[in-house]
């Protein structure tokens, strides 16, 4: 279970969601899905789940909390936030983020409990356990020389550089893009420079309606460079996955926080269940397969048997016990055949064969007296010393014919009694 399911919330409630598969370093593996949540659910069995929750419905900020204090962090940050919060506190959930070592500042995201509540009833519903949920707009893109933005549907997403994400209605997209500028004590004095540059993540359909909004500021930064974004944001922000689980703020914590033992070990022995069930159907299927494959096999043989008994036997037409009628007329001809005959020579062969490696015999004929062999070697030096040998015992034997095939070379020897 090394990879991650992520899956991307609708914005809109009955609108679908989106899913894909990514790996520890962010890497898309599977392709874009989109639909209800149940058709994600198989690939949750499998997999570690991170859910993307709504950006417009949670609020990144930081609150300022002594470092050292005799109570909880998370006791303290909805204190330290409930003049900045226009909903009464008892309502909302905090989750803390990991706080520098420098600063007494802690990241915090602050979401409604209703909001998180329907999230996690939804996803249970469709049988889908997260391990973890973010806020969509801690995944979009950090950049240390440029501000970055993000358009898409209803809202708009600002990252100015070094600081928190900000999200805003689209409508509002102009005051976006303004928190983006650098204050006038960070913009840089020299001569054709307004200050940072801007990378902006759109939609078609977004860029086609915000476009003149971003061309109006277009002089305010250095360079505005735009990335359409053809199947949406959630293959962008999964590449910034190992960021958010290595440093970003999970929402479940507290009584959110996921079961650790039960839960999680459970899900690991349900994919071990479903895999063990998997493979006992495989192993039945290939069984299966396996005896239909050697029943075939088996009348091939047969009709090979056959078809060989009555080319060696004209004139018989009852193949049964082919094998011991066989091994009779065999010895009665072994018996009364002469020392140059089909036998002998095949005796010769046999003795040839033994001392070279590397010969596949593919065929042979047999016609007054002649052995007629195609043979497939190594190379031609392997046949000529195979005729060699065959010369050295008393026959005489030509290699009539040849020629290279894949990486063999295929030659016809012919083997009969010296004159």
């Amino acid at each position: 279970m090394a990879d991650w399911l992520l899956i991307r919330l609708a914005h809109e409630p009955g609108a679908s969601a989106s899913w894909l598969v990514a790996d520890t370093a962010g890497r898309v593996v599977t392709t874009q899905s989109q639909g209800p949540l149940a058709q994600a659910a198989g690939l949750a069995v499998s997999h570690r789940v991170c859910v993307l929750a709504p950006a417009v419905d949670v609020v990144l900020t930081e609150a300022d909390v002594p470092i050292k204090s005799g109570m909880k962090v998370q006791q303290i940050v909805p204190f330290a936030l409930e003049e900045q919060l226009a909903e009464d506190v008892e309502n909302l959930h905090f989750a803390v983020g990991r706080r520098p070592t420098d600063t007494a500042h802690t990241p915090v995201a602050v979401v409604s409990r209703a909001s998180l509540d329907e999230w996690l009833a939804q996803l249970r519903a469709a049988g889908i356990e997260p391990d973890a949920v973010f806020a969509e707009s801690e995944l979009v893109p950090s950049n240390p020389g440029q501000a970055v933005g993000l358009l898409d549907s209803d809202c708009a997403i600002v990252r100015p550089v070094g600081g928190l994400p900000v999200t805003m209605p689209i409508d509002a997209l102009a005051e976006a893009l303004e928190l983006l500028r650098p204050r006038a004590d960070e913009m840089i004095a020299t001569a054709g420079r307004t200050g940072q540059g801007l990378v902006l993540y759109t939609g078609a359909a977004e860029w086609h309606d915000r476009a003149p909004d971003v061309e109006a500021i277009r002089d305010r930064f250095d360079g505005i460079k735009v990335q359409l974004l053809t199947d949406g944001p959630l293959a962008l922000l999964a590449q910034q996955l190992p960021a958010a689980l290595a440093g970003g703020i999970n929402l479940l914590q507290g009584p959110y926080a996921p079961a650790t033992a039960l839960a999680s070990g459970w899900k690991v022995w349900r994919a071990a269940a479903v895999l063990l069930a998997a493979l006992i159907v495989l192993h039945a299927t290939g069984s299966a397969v396996e005896l239909v494959e050697l029943g075939h096999a088996e009348h091939q043989v047969n009709v090979a048997v056959e078809r060989t008994f009555r080319a060696a036997m004209p004139g018989e037409h009852n193949a049964v016990d082919a094998r011991h009628r066989m091994e009779q007329r065999l010895a009665s001809l072994r018996n009364g055949g002469a020392g140059s005959g089909l036998l002998a020579a095949l005796g010769a062969l046999a003795q040839a064969r033994a001392g070279t490696e590397g010969t596949v015999l593919q065929a042979l004929t047999f016609r007054e007296g002649t052995l007629d062999l195609r043979i497939a070697a190594p190379n031609p030096e392997v046949l000529d010393r195979l005729s060699q040998s065959l010369r050295a015992s008393g026959w005489q034997a030509d290699l009539t014919a040849g020629s290279v095939v894949g990486s063999r070379y295929e030659g016809h020897v012919q083997i009969k009694p010296r004159a």
